[in-house]
């Protein structure tokens, strides 16, 4: 067969809206990305002739250079991440050098960056209007920021750096997939008492799938989660929290020296582009500026938070010793979760499993659908495409007008071939055209709690608050008008692009939403006004736990990236350890190592890597942003309709600080998070 057919017939060449994930195979990656790259080199050098030529459309050509690469290459990793398996993850490691050689080439070209400096120094440069004069100023800066202005060897070693991390973060994400899924546990019956019996079922039908006899336990959250909060089998909490703190340091699988190197290649290339380190190179266009910036506000968040979170601590060990007895052992990591869920039953009369009859899925999916249509004006409905996965939906959303803005899937349950976690993503980046409109398409995946034999997928609140965060991502994606691709939806400033995912989530704490969708499977029964209002009384129950708990992901974070010297002999596992131990109410193993599963962090070039900062940061904003919802009304479609004005359309068109200003009519209250978490008076 002749190499002109195969391309051809490759599904992953001339990708349109409608992605055909039900022809896409691993060998199709690397000759498509091949093709891709070859025309992307093609029309970047046509561009940086512009100056030759003339300008006409040469921010617009910019904007669209990578358009079908970026799809394509999305596509590559986003299977790798939901069916992995070892021919999918050698054909994202073959593009990973060829797409990281030419990203990095890109930024470094000197005929392109000189052509932009010559259309900028126009008269139509200077007639722009404001989105595409924004659009020239971030591109001006992005160019100096990834070292443009370098000279060749630097240039040279840039590139270096710059592969090496592309390969280095996809193996540390490689190995925390491979070593969550080789994990399990096969227990009897009577191990799992206390547990609910939803999971007990669950467990016992996937040892059966297994053709063995118990139940098979793994390390995945919907499993984890109420082992370690409702068994009341100590060492079998134990075991299995022993068990999540190897993932990562495994014999084949060990994260530890990656992490290390990571470290050491972010430092290397921050200082190489002028940055003291790398937080303060990853910050720079962010609301918080620099990593010192970041870390003052966590720390300044630790202190505030800090006399509650003793409080609270102490509180948890009376209630132990008055339960447990004065001779029982000290409260251990795989205590405190489950003590702490039997003193919110105890205060409270509230267990949290009560909440799941009145979650099924599809019913909050409709619930959710239903206040976007009444809050944004965006009508969502389920609809028909290929997936790649069976358990794959489909839907499209439109406008109050009738219009097709957005599509997207949905793959929300665990497997062995899927990454941990819940997120959103993009596929292909619409918005307006000469000729209408076109749409959007993008992805929620999460890892939520399945359906069981004889029951739907019943949902934790925790897992319904997901859905809405997720589906935040999804409406900012979906909902932007920007007719820049590159300053569209979800392309803003990371300490700003919570604040749409994080606001939607506080409809899930209010009655007149619930009362849409949290409706008992069986039958049908809205959720009873007395769990309704016990669930509202515990809400900030611990709220200083869990408030230090996300403060020790981003003040490590930010230690390792800005105060940790990645020349010096000190062991960066040992320092993060370190850095959590302020943050938990009991002693850490000195050989105690999350940070060498931390996927946020490590497992993409640069990820939430000195980010995770920002969703504390865009907490305060949802919180106080929130407040207006409240007070004009949940429902209010004026207030909706200045929300997607202000903030859901407008992507990365303006500055973020100056979209929350148009929205609020002033700069955020700094109290805001810390009064819904109870922490201060209301």
């Amino acid at each position: 067969m002749n190499p002109a057919s195969v391309m051809t017939e490759n599904p992953l060449l001339n990708v349109g809206f409608r992605v055909p994930f039900d022809q896409i195979k691993p060998e199709h990656a690397e000759a498509a990305v091949d093709q891709l790259l070859l025309e992307a080199n093609e029309r970047l050098e046509r561009l940086a002739k512009s100056g030759e030529r003339g300008f006409q459309g040469f921010m617009a050509d910019l904007d669209t250079l990578t358009e079908q690469l970026g799809t394509v290459t999305t596509i590559v990793h986003h299977l790798d991440a939901v069916v992995s398996s070892p021919e999918w993850t050698a054909a994202k490691q073959a593009i990973l050098p060829k797409t990281s050689e030419f990203y990095t080439n890109l930024s470094l070209h000197p005929g392109l960056w000189a052509a932009l400096k010559a259309f900028a120094a126009t008269d139509a440069a200077a007639g722009l209007d404001p989105v595409r004069a924004r659009h020239l100023k971030l591109t001006i800066d992005d160019f100096k920021r990834e070292g443009a202005d370098l000279n060749d060897a630097d240039k040279a070693r840039l590139l270096e750096l710059n592969t090496r991390l592309a390969r280095v973060t996809s193996d540390f994400g490689k190995n925390v997939l491979d070593a969550t899924a080789a994990y399990e546990l096969y227990v009897e019956t009577d191990r799992l008492a206390g547990v609910p019996q939803r999971v007990q079922d669950a467990t016992r039908e996937d040892a059966q799938e297994k053709g063995k006899d118990g139940h098979r336990l793994t390390l995945h959250q919907p499993i984890t989660t109420p082992l370690m909060t409702y068994a009341d089998d100590r060492e079998l909490r134990r075991e299995i929290w022993e068990a999540q703190q190897q993932v990562g340091k495994q014999d084949g699988r060990d994260n530890r020296p990656l992490l290390g190197e990571i470290l050491k290649l972010r430092r290397e290339k921050a200082g190489l582009l002028g940055f003291a380190n790398f937080a303060d190179y990853v910050l720079q266009d962010r609301m918080a500026g620099g990593g010192e910036t970041a870390l003052n506000f966590e720390r300044d968040l630790e202190a505030r938070t800090r006399p509650a979170y003793e409080r609270e601590n102490d509180e948890l060990e009376a209630f132990y010793r008055k339960h447990a007895g004065t001779d029982a052992p000290a409260l251990a990591a795989w205590d405190v979760a489950y003590w702490a869920e039997k003193q919110r039953q105890a205060q409270y009369d509230f267990d949290e499993e009560a909440l799941r009859p009145y979650f099924p899925l599809d019913n909050v999916l409709s619930g959710l659908f239903e206040i976007t249509r009444r809050v944004f004006g965006a009508s969502v409905k389920e609809a028909q495409a290929p997936g790649w996965h069976p358990e794959v939906r489909y839907y499209d959303i439109q406008d109050e007008s009738g219009t097709h803005v957005a599509s997207f899937y949905t793959d929300w349950f665990p497997r062995d071939t899927k990454r941990a976690g819940a997120w959103m993503n993009g596929f292909i980046t619409g918005g307006p055209r000469e000729a209408g409109v076109d749409p959007h398409l993008g992805l929620m995946c999460g890892n939520m709690t399945p359906p069981g034999k004889d029951t739907p997928a019943l949902l934790s609140i925790r897992e319904v608050e997901t859905v809405f965060h997720e589906f935040g991502h999804l409406l900012h994606h979906a909902l932007s008008t920007v007719p820049i691709k590159s300053l569209s939806g979800t392309s803003v400033a990371w300490d700003f692009v919570e604040l749409p995912s994080q606001i939607m989530e506080n409809w899930v704490m209010e009655r007149e939403a619930l009362d849409l969708f949290a409706r008992h499977y069986q039958t049908g029964e809205a959720l009873p006004q007395d769990l309704f209002g016990k669930m509202i009384a515990a809400r900030n129950y611990r709220a200083a736990n869990t408030s230090m708990r996300q403060y020790s992901f981003g003040t490590t974070d930010l230690m390792l990236h800005v105060e940790y010297d990645p020349a010096s002999d000190a062991d960066p596992v040992a320092a993060a350890r370190d850095s959590m131990a302020r943050f938990v109410p009991y002693p850490l193993p000195q050989d105690y190592s999350m940070v060498a599963s931390f996927n946020h962090l490590f497992s993409s070039p640069v990820g939430y890597g000195a980010g995770y900062y920002s969703y504390k940061w865009a907490e305060v904003l949802d919180a106080d942003a929130f407040s207006r919802f409240a007070s004009e009304g949940i429902f209010n479609r004026d207030t909706g309709r200045a929300f997607v004005d202000s903030v859901l359309s407008r992507g990365g068109s303006e500055d973020p600080a100056q979209l929350y200003r148009e929205f609020m009519g002033r700069d955020p209250d700094a109290d805001a998070l810390l009064r819904r978490s109870g922490l201060l008076p209301a």
